[in-house]
């Protein structure tokens, strides 16, 4: 028995040994590959896509691949691969990449021809480089194509009556007998070749305005900007702009660039109307302004540092609202159970925090349903052993009173009353376990 696994182990050992030899027909270093380049232009544009033929042989060596590389300042920034299976022509194409910033000049093209005994011979061309001249672009939008004309050297421009916000891509056409057509679109807050995300432009008003493109540098207007104490701000989306400033207690807010205010909902909680001015009417600290053009107001919330503030357990922090019945600037924009959409109370000072209400518009009138957290999220919270209220009218939830623990509600048979402000004040001076909620009609 033992003979036999024996003699079974050395025909499987010899078979492997033949299949290992079959494998390795053609040993490292063998032949001498050829080739010749037969067609190629002398020039091209950024943006093409470049035809070539390579004559390709060896002294009867199996060939592996034809490589063609391109090379801007000793970078390989494309390459196409062939499959060389016997002698003979080959075509094939090769793009040129359309980098911004990138001036007219001179690229090297390799050619690469590899057994398979990983043998190489290599050909270089130099290929002339200059940016396409389009004649015009599109603005490519979800009503209408809109078409910038060339007002000088890679820059484009259209000039009529447009919306105050133009959402769309840009589109240049092929160009010449190799050209591709290109797409500039929004990725990361900045123009970006290849993309169709539409980017945002933006103008004060509605009218007549230009919208421009370069297509060397990218670059592009209008982006309507808006300014708070000389802070840009940040554009979140079409409709939201958001800034973080440093302000004293009753610091001027001085607003750049933005549209009449006359319609626009101001939180009183902080900021304050005098003698035409906007004033800061919160605790002095580090906040950040979300303008809401979609509604009309600024979101203004509390900071530590870079990140949204937190109750600290001396008492300092920020307070969020999370719940039913209540949203800013009114009722239409009710928080719910969304955490993102948390309401900050103001910080006033003396480990007080303030939000105020308006009966039957930011606060419903007998159908309130929320509690006060310690972020603008799950985590710490304010329950009835920890909160207890001064107030006739709005009560804190236990469990078994209609509410959660917490849970903050009107008291059976009565109501708040309609267009009647309501002050809400959270006072933590003695702990945050010994909370004290005060309501005042105002």
């Amino acid at each position: 028995m033992e003979k036999i696994r024996l003699k079974i182990m050395l025909l499987l050992t010899l078979a492997t040994v033949v299949a290992c030899q079959q494998d390795y027909k053609y040993p490292l270093g063998g032949g001498k590959p050829t080739l010749a380049v037969q067609q190629l232009a002398s020039d091209a544009h950024f943006g093409d896509s470049i035809s070539f033929t390579v004559a390709v042989g060896d002294d009867g060596t199996a060939l592996s691949t034809l490589k063609a590389q391109l090379y801007f300042s000793g970078d390989m920034v494309s390459e196409t691969t062939i499959r060389t299976a016997n002698y003979g022509n080959y075509t094939g194409k090769i793009g040129i990449p359309f980098y911004k910033d990138v001036p007219n000049g001179s690229a090297e093209l390799r050619f690469v021809l590899e057994n398979v005994g990983m043998v190489k011979a290599e050909e270089s061309k130099t290929l002339a480089l200059t940016r396409p001249d389009f004649p015009f672009l599109n603005l490519i939008t979800d009503k209408e194509t809109i078409q910038l004309l060339r007002v000088a050297e890679n820059e484009y421009r259209v000039t009529k009556d447009l919306p105050q916000k133009v959402k769309g891509y840009i589109q240049a056409p092929a160009f010449g007998a190799n050209g591709n057509t290109l797409n500039f679109g929004w990725e990361n807050e900045t123009i970006t070749l290849g993309s169709t995300q539409q980017i945002p432009f933006s103008y004060l008003t509605p009218g007549a305005y230009s919208i421009s493109f370069n297509t060397r540098t990218y670059v592009a207007s209008p982006f309507q900007s808006y300014m708070i104490n000389g802070v840009e701000m940040r554009m979140l989306d079409d409709t939201h702009y958001t800034a973080d400033l440093t302000l004293a207690a009753d610091q001027e807010v001085v607003l750049t660039d933005f549209p009449s205010l006359d319609n626009w909902f101001i939180d009183t909680d902080f900021l304050r109307r005098t003698n035409g001015q906007l004033r800061f009417h919160a605790a002095a600290g580090k906040y950040r302004f979300t303008a809401d053009f979609e509604r009309n107001y600024f979101i203004i919330e509390a900071m530590s540092g870079n990140n949204l503030a937190t109750l600290q357990a001396d008492g300092t922090g920020a307070i969020w609202i999370i719940g039913e019945g209540v949203g800013k600037p009114n009722l239409s924009n009710q928080v719910g159970w969304t955490t993102e959409k948390a309401l900050c109370l103001a910080p006033i000072g003396g480990k007080k925090y303030r939000v105020t209400l308006v009966g039957g518009q930011s606060i419903a009138n007998n159908n309130i349903n929320f509690k006060f957290f310690h972020q603008k999220g799950w985590g710490g919270e304010f329950k009835n052993d920890g909160l207890s209220s001064t107030s006739d009218i709005i009560f804190i939830g236990n469990g078994s009173n209609g509410r959660d623990p917490g849970n903050l509600g009107v008291l059976s048979g009565k109501q708040l009353l309609n267009g009647t402000i309501y002050e809400l004040i959270v006072d933590l001076s003695a702990g945050n376990d010994k909370a004290v909620l005060r309501v005042q009609a105002k």
